[in-house]
């Protein structure tokens, strides 16, 4: 399993281009900084590989806990099939 600093952001050349140009957008805004492009895209895979990761565990954690309630309304539903035997 690679270390979160291994990790690279694997985002389409379109996504890449959007993703830098709102970051570079918010930094400018919020914090008066100017990064070019090279160095925005370091920061997106520092931060895919660090806060990235918690961010994907969540929504794995998540689509666990759906499924599972699926299950759960699945199992409901085959039990309320289920006969009786006639006395």
């Amino acid at each position: 399993m690679p270390k979160p600093d291994d990790v690279k952001a694997d985002f389409s050349k379109e996504e890449l281009a959007l993703l830098v140009s709102r970051l570079q957008k918010h930094l400018a805004i919020e914090h008066e900084v100017e990064l070019g492009r090279f160095e925005v895209e370091s920061l997106i895979d520092f931060l895919a590989g660090t806060v990235g990761v918690h961010f994907y565990n969540r929504g794995l954690a998540d689509a666990q806990t759906l499924l599972a309630e699926q299950i759960d309304r699945f199992n409901d539903g085959i039990y309320q099939l289920e006969r009786t035997m006639a006395s």
